[in-house]
């Protein structure tokens, strides 16, 4: 007898059979079960995820002799019909080789004419997006009133293709790519009942090549017992695969980690020997620092697939986050280069180079990246200068050397200092308590006075911008300028006369001059406040300039500081 490809051996043939897909078989078996019979299934998904053998199964299940349900017998020559593929009630049809109009035409002349031997006549139509338009429209009157004794199943790797017409009247199955642990297990089941010896390590490596694709791991673990002579080990898969082992993999991190530039390309080198494929060998490395990041930002994350936990998280304990994540963007980059390198070893070279030169260099004058999130501004420096660490300002720091793509070398780093308390600035005094509050309004009081005023709107616009004149009889005189004038409403006037009544316990009126004549030498709270906050400012940027700290990281980063990111906290 002929051999029989894992693929097509192992091939389910009854629900309990499929690897994953559980949403899909939950609906399928209760419709089954309670016999809810739509007649017409779409099912899509990726090459290999169980698409046409779902719908074989559920072919079976609607025609096996002992009647329709979920289970069908498998026993009955109805079920072993349809195993075999020559049940004559299940049409199988490739789409992709029958797109013309008159195809579907002779398909659907027949219809009409009940099943020869089963209980249902059953239309597969598979990859049914390569239809024709006209197909699609001839197929479109016999799929909205179907006879009672047929049933369409389609299946599709494309359903975006397939007219809105033709969907609303399927239901719709969207079968999902398979992870990891469920190619690894359903390989390992396979192997055992085969009586084949195997590492587990193989398996992933195949699951991993297999991209979600149950199908596509059969046949890579056909040619792996092939190329293995029974055998499916690590090491053969990685022959095999042309893809880099985890041992070297660890290397390259070792040596990034220890900043080993010998070591990098002697393992290079090794590779090209062996005759990787470099895009492959980026495409590992990429995954292995996506696991490494994923342990240092979520310690309690567990991999199914992973062997080697304990190894991937020292990598995580002896590096940072942040340096993991510059390896990966390097890498990412590094990929996308490849194909514009002078070969892929120089170009794999270079990657792993950038990683090594990127790195943040930690010497005597150097500040790493804990001690700047930690103590940012030293006590000593504190004291000469007078910083309080609040106020959040942004230092770029970008390596001397000119990068190829700079966003390998810059590196926004954030710092928290305070801004001094300036001396020589006018403080507007608003600690005053009510039984200190005078009864007399002076261009001494009016700012203090207008600070502890409850006003809103209009009414605190005018009073901050409006300048004391005088105070006489109960009637204060005030200010506005011209280009303010649209302040002084008399809502806002009398607003403003309410509460300065109430806060000096009698009766004030208010009058509002705009005329440019009036002179007056008495500042306004807002430009007061204008003129602190522009004091302050510049307080706190000769402050940080003035910063040994900071003076530190400059040097250290060949750094400097964005000014407009300094912000004052008073």
């Amino acid at each position: 007898m002929s051999y029989l490809a894992l693929a097509r051996k192992w091939r389910p043939k009854a629900f309990s059979d499929v690897v994953g897909q559980q949403h899909v078989l939950r609906a399928l078996i209760n419709g089954l079960d309670q016999n809810r019979l739509h007649h017409a299934f779409l099912f899509s998904g990726t090459r290999g995820v169980g698409k046409t053998t779902l719908a074989r199964i559920f072919a079976k299940s609607l025609n096996c002799e002992q009647g329709v349900s979920s289970t069908p017998c498998g026993e009955c020559q109805s079920c072993i019909e349809v195993d075999s593929g020559r049940f004559v009630d299940l049409i199988e049809v490739d789409a992709a080789s029958r797109t013309k109009v008159d195809d579907t035409r002779e398909l659907l002349d027949n219809v009409q004419y009940a099943p020869s031997r089963g209980r249902y006549k059953v239309y597969l139509i598979d990859e049914v997006h390569m239809l024709s338009t006209s197909s699609f429209n001839a197929l479109l009157k016999t799929l909205e009133e179907p006879p009672p004794h047929v049933k369409f199943l389609f299946a599709t790797t494309d359903p975006q293709k397939l007219p809105v017409t033709i969907l609303s009247r399927c239901l719709q199955f969207n079968l999902r790519r398979l992870d990891l642990q469920q190619i690894s297990q359903h390989l390992a089941f396979i192997l055992q009942n085969e009586a084949i010896s195997f590492e587990q390590n193989a398996l992933i490596n195949i699951a991993r090549a297999a991209d979600g694709s149950m199908r596509d791991a059969l046949s890579l673990l056909d040619q792996a017992i092939s190329f293995g002579a029974g055998n499916v080990t690590a090491a053969q898969i990685d022959q095999m695969l042309g893809s880099i082992n985890q041992d070297q993999l660890y290397t390259l991190i070792e040596a990034l980690l220890e900043q080993d530039g010998k070591t990098l390309l002697e393992q290079a080198n090794e590779l090209s020997i062996q005759g990787r494929d470099f895009n492959k060998a980026l495409n590992d490395l990429l995954s292995l620092l996506q696991r490494i990041n994923t342990i240092q930002l979520v310690p309690n994350v567990a991999f199914a697939e992973e062997l080697n936990y304990d190894k991937l998280a020292e990598f995580g304990q002896r590096s940072s986050p942040e340096l993991i994540q510059l390896f990966y963007q390097i890498a990412l980059n590094g990929k996308r280069d490849l194909a514009f390198a002078a070969d892929p070893k120089s170009g794999f070279e270079m990657t792993l180079l950038r990683m090594l030169s990127f790195q943040p260099k930690i010497g005597e004058t150097s500040i790493t990246t804990s001690s700047v999130t930690s103590s940012p501004v030293r006590p000593e420096a504190q004291k000469k200068t007078n910083i309080q660490p609040k106020a959040p300002i942004n230092i770029d720091a970008v390596n001397a050397a000119e990068p190829a793509s700079p966003q390998y070398l810059t590196e926004s780093k954030q710092i928290v200092v305070e801004t001094p308390t300036s001396d020589s600035t006018h403080e507007i005094d608003t600690s005053r308590t009510a039984s200190e509050r005078s009864s007399q309004l002076t261009a001494d009081n009016w700012l203090h006075t207008i600070s502890q005023l409850k006003l809103t709107a209009f009414s605190r616009q005018l009073a901050d911008n409006s300048a004391f004149v005088k105070f006489e009889d109960n009637h204060v005189t005030l200010h506005v300028t011209p280009e303010l004038a649209h302040l002084a409403t008399d809502k806002a006037r009398e607003r403003l006369e309410n509460v300065l009544s109430k806060h000096l316990n009698q009766t004030i009126k208010v009058t509002l001059q705009q005329s440019t004549e009036q002179a007056t030498t008495t500042t306004t709270l807002a430009t007061a406040r204008a003129e602190h906050a522009k004091s302050s400012q510049q307080h706190a940027v000769n402050s940080i300039h003035s910063d040994p700290a900071v003076d530190a990281i400059k040097q250290a980063f060949n750094a400097h500081v964005i000014e407009s990111t300094i912000k004052p906290l008073d």
